[in-house]
């Protein structure tokens, strides 16, 4: 009798210790579902995305992926009984609806064991723990814990032969010809494995000091693959030294905002300090959906923002160190909650996970895991002129602003033609929002 491999945020065969324990005893049948609920809330470059993704599967494995469309729930035992499967295998989702989901196809398995081994992280959630047995809710200590806790050695690739089909048809891979102009950048395993190449031999050695730089190439550009398990983290460890720990780390954040959805399910709607929610003065009406629409179009008259927005727009990717800037700006000056931000990233980003998105805004808004809370307020000028010096990403991404050299792009209301060609002016003063976004929080610390 074969085994089912249920695939899902794992398409790959290296490093795939589910698909392995599934071909451990001779041939397996592997499958993805295109679940509605999944399928329906993402945006059309994350869809386009995990289709190009399964492509580059389905092909590793000879045309043997099999395709299914529907509820997981009922999917999986038909297809299990169909094929005669003796057990279904997958890596454990830790998700909320993920895990939920998970339960159902168990229980409607009935006799047919699910088994769970590994999951997306090189150490599952609610592993690391402090001594007490209770949660870390800072980064800091639980990194510490994270590297002592340590991973295992990556897996033996998955043998391709070992996959049959077991005359069971496929609902086919859905085709998404509509990407609302993104090009969709090279999706599969072997394209997980040259971006790293080609990052572990150049931009590594230099990460620390470039990461933060939008207009360099300097970060690893892995976080769509790993979102679909391409690659595991486990293996990207596993060709680190000891002078890469700042990527290390920048991996261990992946983790740590997995552990948090964990222990606080709800946290993907709701602020894990609940006074924000509750108390904190959000603007609405007319005035808040219009000022929300400026930052969704890349139009507040901030250059680093605006480029930032624009950059998501056009690639469904955004700098991390953007991402902060732009997420500052929407929360402490345009006064708007971090949830409305968080949704429409993840209709856009091509990388977009559920925990990271949740709790870099969480992180960022000032309600979620840090020490330093709300009063973290980024000035968008002083953010572009840092990490943008001679301002060649924003004229990437804002052509209304080529005309200006150096520095002088992140400030055009102080260049006499900087508004020349139609660069919109400023929605908002910063100074004076920021001064209001602490009023409004030290009002809220009193309460």
């Amino acid at each position: 009798m074969p085994r089912l491999m249920w695939l899902r945020r794992d398409l790959r065969l290296a490093d795939n210790p589910a698909w392995v324990e599934a071909a451990a005893e001779g041939d397996c049948v592997a499958a993805f579902v295109i679940d509605p609920v999944l399928w329906d809330a993402s945006g059309p470059i994350r869809r386009a995305y995990l289709t190009a993704s399964l492509r580059a599967l389905d092909a590793s494995i000879g045309g043997r992926l099999l395709v299914r469309h529907g509820d997981p729930a009922a999917v999986i035992p038909a297809l299990a009984t169909e094929v005669g499967a003796a057990s279904v295998h997958i890596a454990a989702d830790f998700g909320p609806y993920g895990s939920a989901r998970d339960l159902a196809v168990e229980q409607a398995l009935g006799a047919v064991p699910l088994v769970r081994t590994g999951s997306p992280y090189a150490v599952a959630p609610g592993r690391v723990r402090k001594d007490d047995g209770t949660p870390y809710r800072v980064f800091t200590p639980f990194s510490k814990a994270w590297l002592r806790h340590g991973w295992r050695a990556p897996a033996d690739p998955v043998d391709p032969a070992a996959v049959i089909t077991a005359g069971a048809r496929s609902d086919g891979i859905p085709t998404v010809d509509d990407t609302g102009g993104i090009t969709v950048p090279p999706a599969g395993e072997d394209a997980a494995w040259e971006r790293w190449a080609s990052f572990h031999a150049g931009a590594l050695r230099d990460y620390a000091d470039l990461r933060n730089r939008p207009d360099l190439d300097g970060t690893s550009a892995m976080s769509h693959h790993l979102k679909y398990g391409e690659v595991h983290p486990r293996s990207l460890l596993a060709e680190l030294d000891d002078d890469d720990q700042t990527f290390r780390l920048e991996l261990c954040w992946r983790e740590f905002y997995a552990d948090v959805l964990t222990q606080r399910p709800d946290s993907v709607t709701t602020s894990l300090d609940a006074r924000y929610d509750e108390q904190m003065r959000w603007s609405d009406g007319p005035a808040a959906d219009a000022a929300f629409e400026a930052w969704t179009q890349g139009r507040t008259g901030y250059p680093f923002v605006d480029a930032g927005m624009r950059q998501l727009r056009e690639t469904g990717w955004m700098h991390n160190r953007v991402r902060m800037v732009v997420a500052s700006f929407l929360v402490k000056d345009l006064h708007l909650p971090w949830q409305r931000g968080a949704h429409h990233f993840m209709h856009l980003l091509r990388d977009g996970d559920i925990a990271s998105n949740t709790h870099g805004w969480q992180w960022t808004a000032g309600c979620g895991t840090d020490a330093a809370p709300f009063y973290r307020v980024f000035n968008p000028v002083l953010q572009g002129e840092k990490f943008d010096p001679d301002g060649d990403y924003v004229r990437r991404w804002i052509p209304e602003l080529r005309h200006l050299a150096g520095k002088k792009v992140h400030a055009p209301w102080d260049v006499a033609d900087g508004y020349a060609h139609g660069y919109p002016a400023r929605i908002v003063d910063h100074s004076v929002e920021r001064d209001v976004a602490l009023a409004d929080h030290k009002a809220l610390s009193r309460t």
